[in-house]
């Protein structure tokens, strides 16, 4: 009975999905193509988030450390052990441009969505790496914040164990002296685990959004990395 519960709560909160999404799209594409206007459609994302969460009755406890400037960019880095960990990145505040896998765009509709508003890169391709940099720091230089999972994509085999970060973040945070905030994201792998099933198991969710860390008061991009990667699994430690 509990298999079928979650069998039924799963197509429920995937059908909440896919029609919030088409109910947005219209008004993502007007954002798409008057010029100027891709922030707002940035902004749609946490409506969308937020809606989608209410509706599939999944309650997200969000704590801050502390308080962001308005209009400031930062670097959101998360750990990253389940799909549903986009769409609650979606409740971050302000323009915030997501760094995702350039296989995003092959989704109908959604594809054309994320190529448009938001930053893909083939990580195999070293011109699409190159691309993706220049892109993600336009987008730092103008004011808009960006979110990075900076483990390279769902790769641990031991969540809530992390797999060592990638290094482009903390370079580009050194080079432009942006700020990086970790975020923690508790309990993603035990709601939709990333074990192919695509299950979801209903309890609450949790995101904690860390104290910024100023990339200037750390001597070195690994020096800068290893902090990050502490909070994240520390806070996943302390939750799990």
């Amino acid at each position: 009975m509990g298999k079928l519960l979650a069998r039924l709560y799963s197509i429920y909160a995937i059908l909440i999905f896919a029609l919030s999404f088409l109910l947005f799209f219209p008004i993502i594409l007007i954002c798409i193509w008057v010029p100027g206007w891709n922030k707002y459609g940035r902004k749609i994302n946490r409506y969308w988030a937020r809606g989608y969460f209410i509706f599939i009755f999944l309650r997200v406890e969000i704590q801050k450390t502390k308080k962001f400037e308005k209009n400031k960019p930062y670097i959101f880095l998360a750990n990253h052990f389940s799909y549903l960990d986009i769409a609650m990145m979606g409740l971050i505040p302000g323009d915030v441009l997501f760094v995702g896998k350039a296989s995003i765009q092959k989704a109908p509709l959604f594809g054309y969505y994320f190529k448009n508003l938001h930053i893909a890169v083939d990580r195999d391709r070293l011109k699409s790496r190159a691309e993706s940099m220049k892109q993600t720091e336009k987008a730092l230089e103008s004011g808009s914040s960006v979110i990075i999972f900076p483990e390279g994509g769902i790769s641990s085999k031991n969540p809530p164990e992390m797999i060592p970060f990638k290094n482009g973040p903390f370079r580009m945070a050194k080079d432009k002296q942006i700020p990086i905030i970790p975020v923690t994201l508790s309990y993603n792998h035990l709601i939709l685990p990333d074990d192919g099933n695509l299950l979801f198991h209903w309890r609450s969710a949790k995101m904690v959004l860390h104290e910024p860390l100023i990339s200037e008061n750390f001597e070195s991009e690994k020096a800068l990395k290893d902090k990050c990667f502490e909070v994240i699994q520390n806070q996943l430690d302390r939750d799990n």
